[in-house]
């Protein structure tokens, strides 16, 4: 009797277990696959659902119609490696201490990533593509590892030889390298995270500069005229003062090399809608993929660049400063699971580049560190915290007359830069001045407006622990 009392007692414990195993099992496989696709200096409206009546971009597109689209999407700091290293922390360049191409992530900030808390949550990781921050990439917390980098050059050669010794366009190679991921890992026991970096719509660097298009699309778009900006106007250029307006700026230096005349503008715009165009027919393979696989149902997909570009505007090509052209960005978030109410939803709020990693945790369910500084933006549309009233935006890379150094604060309306190693001011209305024509920091009629968003870069820098003025403008480069 006693006997029979301990077996099905050991029993009962056994079949507890074994349910409590079967349970955790089925919400293991119940957490979202999630793919994150970062093109390389995609400007916000460079895609159709962004209201470009020129580019193709037709399963961008499909996804932000579908999914969650923001209108106000933003980087911290417009230059690639920091911006990369901010998407992969959820912080920004003077936590995370990424100011230059050479730099690695610390061994903390690696292991507070989202990829590698993602891993230790039970999740299977992969990464394609450029990974662009210093010269000793991560791999280690990737279950899939595709880099594209040439060694230590630290881009991506858009021409390579393939395995079959043939000639293949990066995006081809990137687009065939997520085939075999989710071959791989599509129909896994755990659910996977893949984040894919592509080197388009990205010049290949030379002097000077050049955009190599995929074969098939380079005739794509010849029977249109690209209009021209409004800042395209040589008298914008004029408008910067002495120390910006020079040569040797790389802004200027690439725009003669790139837009320098009409017939170089209208080419090579082109290219760079062309280029783009080749990432949105790899993003339909792998929806087909997907589907085919029959996780399309449970696999979240996220769109975005990681900063943007002066295709002309105010004379220039490039990214780094705080314009619009350069620091506002395309971003989109397809969650088939997502409520009613945030799908098919243009969102206003506004959106950063820190907030991606803290996003996607949050589609895990994974609590972000607190180091982290980005905000869920699932919890922000659902109400559950406040969104941003503005942010701090901060650029430091090389300085002097090449590129000059920037910080600021951006609102909803205003945009307030101060180029710190000249003390020279630039306040925009950008709200009736979308296109930043009229610099108001000297008019008396805003004087105020000014005054409140000078008091509010300095409380910003201060919030963010950003050493003062006097250090970051020395002519050391970081």
């Amino acid at each position: 009797m006693i006997r029979s009392k301990i077996f099905f007692k050991e029993f009962n414990c056994l079949v507890i277990y074994l349910c409590l195993f079967v349970c955790n099992a089925t919400a293991q496989n119940k957490r979202p696959n999630i793919i994150y696709l970062l093109t390389d200096d995609q400007r916000w409206d460079a895609m159709g659902a962004m209201g470009n009546s020129i580019i193709k971009t037709p399963n961008m597109d499909k996804l932000a119609n579908a999914g969650v689209l923001f209108q106000n999407a933003y980087v911290t700091t417009s230059i690639c490696c920091v911006s990369r290293a901010s998407i992969l922390t959820g912080q920004y360049e003077n936590k995370h201490h990424i100011h230059d191409f050479s730099t690695d992530l610390s061994a903390n900030s690696i292991a507070n990533s989202y990829p590698a808390l993602l891993k230790k949550a039970g999740y299977s990781t992969g990464f394609i593509g450029k990974f662009g921050i210093g010269t000793h990439p991560p791999q280690q917390i990737f279950d899939y590892w595709v880099n594209s980098e040439a060694g230590e050059q630290m881009q991506p050669n858009y021409i390579i030889k393939g395995k079959s010794g043939k000639e293949i366009h990066d995006t081809d190679t990137l687009s065939n390298a997520i085939q075999n991921f989710l071959t791989d890992y599509g129909k896994g026991k755990k659910p996977f995270c893949l984040s894919v970096s592509f080197k388009a719509p990205h010049e290949q660097d030379g002097n000077p500069p050049t955009y190599v298009v995929q074969a098939p699309y380079k005739n794509l778009y010849q029977d249109v005229t690209i209009p021209e900006p409004v800042t395209a106007d040589p008298k914008y250029w004029k408008q910067f003062p002495s120390f910006f307006q020079t040569d040797t700026n790389f802004g200027r230096a690439r725009w003669k090399g790139l837009f320098g005349t009409p017939e170089l503008y209208q080419e090579n715009v082109k290219n760079y809608y062309r280029l783009i165009t080749g990432v949105d027919d790899a993003i339909g393979k792998m929806m087909k993929k997907l589907n085919q696989l029959g996780i399309a149902d449970n696999t979240i997909i996220m769109v975005m660049g990681d900063n943007g570009m002066f295709l002309g505007e105010h004379g220039m090509e490039g990214k780094w400063w705080g314009y619009e052209e350069s620091v506002r960005i395309p971003l989109l978030i397809y969650n088939p699971k997502a409520p009613d109410k945030i799908k098919q939803y243009k969102a206003p709020q506004m959106a950063l580049n820190i907030d991606i990693a803290p996003t996607i945790l949050g589609f895990a369910g994974i609590k972000p560190p607190a180091a982290m500084e980005g905000q869920d933006l699932f919890e922000v549309l659902e109400n559950k915290i406040p969104e941003r009233k503005d942010f701090f935006y901060q650029y430091y890379f090389l300085g002097s007359a090449q590129l000059p150094r920037q910080e600021g604060v951006v609102t909803p309306r205003f945009k307030y830069m101060n180029y710190i190693d000249n003390n020279y001011e630039e306040l925009f209305d950008i709200r009736f001045d979308p296109h930043e024509t009229d610099n108001l920091a000297k008019n008396p009629k805003y004087k105020t407006e000014l005054d409140t968003l000078r008091k509010r870069y300095q409380d910003l820098k201060k919030a963010h622990g950003v050493p003062k003025s006097e250090y970051m403008s020395s002519k050391k480069a970081f």
